[in-house]
């Protein structure tokens, strides 16, 4: 199956969510260009975006289990290429 590069950008709320973020992004981690996470005090949130290059399908679950997480909000962005 033909890989896609996308973005996953990641809104985290609620920081007891953020163990089994972190234990999803592993169980992926094999698709994982790169992450990079900003916190935001003044909102009490944390920012993650994603880099990933993984077949359109597991993005798509990727996106879909995190977003299904209390406090979480994903969205993925797929490039053209």
């Amino acid at each position: 199956m033909e890989s896609r590069v996308a973005i996953i950008g990641i809104i985290v709320e609620e920081e007891s969510s953020v163990e089994e973020l972190n234990q999803i992004l592993h169980e992926y981690g094999s698709y994982i260009i790169g992450r990079m996470g900003i916190p935001y005090p003044k909102k009490d949130i944390n920012i993650i975006s994603i880099a990933v290059d993984a077949p359109q399908n597991m993005i798509s679950a990727l996106s879909g289990k995190l977003g299904s997480l209390q406090g979480i909000s994903s969205k993925a962005a797929y490039s053209k290429v």
